[in-house]
């Protein structure tokens, strides 16, 4: 079994991908890497209607996103001066917001530093809260397997953020002040990792990476900006969870992704 195909199956996604006949043929010739193999599956799949093949339109370039309001513009300053050690010590002892009442630690993020690829959540759960790092629960699971069938992985070129670093009581939805709070860590982070493309999981990244609170359908298959990187906008991990039909349309995002950093890889 291929390595693809074992995280495409935990997706639940294989069935729909496994390829036939004259579809085979020509992967098979090419020889492309593991997870490349999983990609071409299933871009092809995507793509390929019920009835007739139809070219799929190239993504569309939305608009950039407005920065996230600045409530404190001295503190916002301040942070985005700081190096990972002063940021991570900033987020510890932060008292912006009434989420840190609650917590058991901030959580920054995890991954490589200078990551190409920079996925942010929404906020820490109760798993997340007690380990101190993002998506290490049920939630956690299911993007590592995304990441893997999509020949990534976390801390090797990935890096993981959240809106708010701070636990929201019983895993509520951030409030837009809270986010705000949070903002000039956010930003702090993609100025310190630079990464090429930014990945929003979740209407609240998406709401603070796009600057829309459009439905997130509208949103998905453009390639949005902030601060002047390209934005994907998908599901959350735990939306998917609840609704397990819409993890076809988290890995079509994926695939778009990873086109868009092909694309900016060969524009390079």
């Amino acid at each position: 079994m291929r390595f693809d195909e074992d995280y495409l199956r935990e997706l639940e996604l294989w069935p729909m991908f496994a390829l036939k006949g004259a579809d085979a043929a020509p992967a098979q010739a090419a020889h492309p890497a593991p997870h490349e193999a999983g990609v071409q599956a299933v871009d092809a799949a995507a793509r390929r209607p019920a009835a007739a093949a139809v070219p799929r339109p190239a993504p569309v370039q939305a608009k950039a996103a407005a920065p996230a309001a600045i409530a404190d513009p001295a503190r916002a300053a301040q942070i985005m001066a700081l190096d990972w050690a002063g940021l991570a010590r900033e987020t510890a002892a932060c008292t912006a917001c009434g989420l840190c009442k609650q917590r058991r630690q901030a959580v920054l993020g995890v991954g490589a530093l200078d990551a190409p690829w920079l996925f942010v959540g929404e906020g820490p759960g109760a798993d997340e809260d007690a380990q101190g790092e993002p998506f290490v629960g049920q939630a956690g699971k299911l993007l590592d397997a995304m990441l893997a069938a999509a020949g990534l992985s976390r801390g090797r070129e990935v890096y993981i953020a959240n809106v708010v670093k701070c636990r929201p009581p019983g895993n509520r939805t951030p409030s837009l002040e809270e986010a705000q709070a949070c903002a000039p860590f956010l930003d702090r982070q993609i100025d310190l990792i630079q990464p090429r493309l930014i990945v929003a999981l979740g209407k609240t990244a998406v709401m603070r990476l796009t600057g829309s609170d459009a439905s997130m359908a509208s949103l998905r298959g453009k390639l949005h900006r902030y601060r002047d990187i390209p934005v994907i906008a998908t599901y959350h991990p735990a939306y998917l969870l609840r609704n397990l039909p819409e993890k076809l349309k988290a890995w079509e995002d994926l695939v778009l992704a990873r086109k868009a950093m092909a694309a900016l890889v060969a524009g390079s």
